[in-house]
């Protein structure tokens, strides 16, 4: 690429995203976000698509980057070596030896800083190797809207590893050091016997289980019965030094009160000099605000803005799942496509707030049709779709026709009507693509039909 092409790049890039590559970013925003300063990221991937994809995904969620792009390794090795970096996302190498070999220089290039790949498709063992290899994690294209998720829970675990690691350094030197470091950190801190009764705790995790002193905490006696998952406990214990440590594990903590807490948990395994198991050491976090946080997301991720039915991705992944699921039971499922009738001449008379409270409106009338495994969607503008799992086409048609009977009687101004066409699974198709094609040419054939009604009295 010529110098003319990267400095076109460069103000395409800075127009979709509102930073240049070497400009100044602004702060980085976020409920979790613990950083004052641009997120500093470093592109490895010859896509330039691909790269102003994932800076638009993550402008959306209020992200403020300062990125750099490197098209090949020798300006990946240029980069790592004069600037520092929050984390790489890179093109996810090819399989077989050349992808190895691949993978293993770029993870000595970028010298330990977490490293994101994007990929047109990832098979699950692929994605097995690669977080073996010391990936943070892998995302594909058509999921990229996931992106700042990722970045986020990135971040949070790098710096939660710098803040554990620190701490349990410390908690190598003596009393008098580790009661100073407990009662400063920010996060709970506890040493439990072999049988779970608390030993010490601090200060931190008396307030966040809502007790009033360390006594009230310890009279609990034992720490696993705070934790509501035994499992979970067990599982953050079962580390020792010298072995390889595994991920902190998240677990729901039950407060004082009778709330729930979640929190992130890490714990090790103390010995006395005799090696003999003398406890256990745990570091806790609170991620509620974190964890309600990526749920959002995900519901942002997933839903339609304006109905809050499913989102069109959210459907095609639907319909996916419920043809596998198909494909298992034999069981057919039915697929219902809706349309308002009259929707651009609704916004010209009454405008576009009266076409918009239209569409709320048959969202409304299919959450009371749906039941708890249906699925409802917008397809896009002012069509509709509903899954219905294990239902034949007939009693698709039923559900329908209920749908239109009470959209024209919900008892709101203007009276208002639904086009619908049903297609089953697998009589009408036996892939994604054609069942949709079919259920449209359904609800079109109906609109149709409609149309020659008042010619034909």
């Amino acid at each position: 690429m010529g110098r003319q092409d990267v400095r076109a790049l460069s103000m395409a890039t800075s127009i979709q995203t509102g930073t240049g590559w070497d400009h100044q970013g602004a702060a980085l925003r976020g409920a979790t976000s613990r950083r004052r300063q641009p997120l500093r990221i470093l592109f490895f991937h010859r896509d330039i698509w691909a790269v102003e994809r994932c800076l638009h995904e993550l402008k959306c969620t209020r992200f403020m980057v300062n990125p750099d792009l490197a098209l090949d390794a020798g300006a990946l090795a240029m980069y790592m070596s004069s600037k520092h970096y929050d984390l790489v996302v890179a093109e996810c190498p090819p399989t077989g030896r050349q992808g190895m070999q691949a993978m293993e220089l770029l993870r000595q290039t970028t010298k330990g800083t977490p490293l994101i790949f994007v990929t047109d498709t990832l098979r699950r063992e692929t994605a097995m190797e690669l977080a073996e290899n010391g990936v943070h994690d892998c995302i594909e294209m058509d999921r990229i809207v996931r992106l700042p998720m990722i970045v986020r829970r990135v971040l949070d675990e790098k710096h939660l590893k710098g803040e554990r690691d620190r701490a349990e350094k410390e908690l190598r030197h003596s009393k008098a050091d580790y009661r100073a470091l407990v009662e400063t950190s920010a996060y709970g801190m506890c040493r439990c016997g072999k049988n779970g009764s608390f030993l010490d705790v601090n200060q931190e995790l008396v307030k966040l289980l809502g007790y009033t002193s360390r006594q009230e905490l310890m009279a609990v006696n034992l720490a696993r019965d705070i934790t509501l998952d035994p499992d979970k406990w067990a599982e953050s214990l079962e580390r020792s030094p010298g072995t390889k440590r595994s991920d902190p594990v998240e677990t729901d903590w039950k407060r004082k009160d009778g709330t729930t807490l979640r929190v992130r948990m890490s714990g090790r395994k103390i010995r006395d000099g005799k090696s003999a198991l003398d406890g256990y050491g745990l570091i806790v976090e609170d991620i509620s605000a974190q964890h309600a946080l990526e749920n959002d997301l995900r519901k942002q991720a997933a839903s339609d803005a304006l109905t809050g039915l499913a989102n069109y991705r959210q459907l095609v992944e639907v319909l996916d799942s419920e043809i596998a699921r198909s494909q298992r039971t034999g069981r057919a499922f039915a697929l219902v496509f809706l349309d308002v009738d009259g929707l651009k001449q609704i916004n010209d008379r009454y405008g576009h707030q009266a076409g918009s409270r239209a569409l709320c409106r048959l969202a409304n009338v299919l959450r009371l049709c749906c039941r708890s495994v249906d699925t409802a969607a917008r397809y896009g503008g002012d069509e509709f779709a509903l899954v219905l799992p294990e239902t034949e086409a007939l009693a698709g048609s039923l559900v329908a026709r209920r749908v239109c009977e009470l959209f024209a009687n919900d008892g709101e101004k203007p009276e208002l009507a639904v086009s619908v066409g049903v297609a089953s699974y697998p009589q009408d198709a036996e892939t994604i693509g054609p069942l949709l094609y079919a259920a449209d040419k359904a609800l079109y054939s109906m609109k149709s039909r409609n149309k020659q009604l008042p010619s034909q009295n």
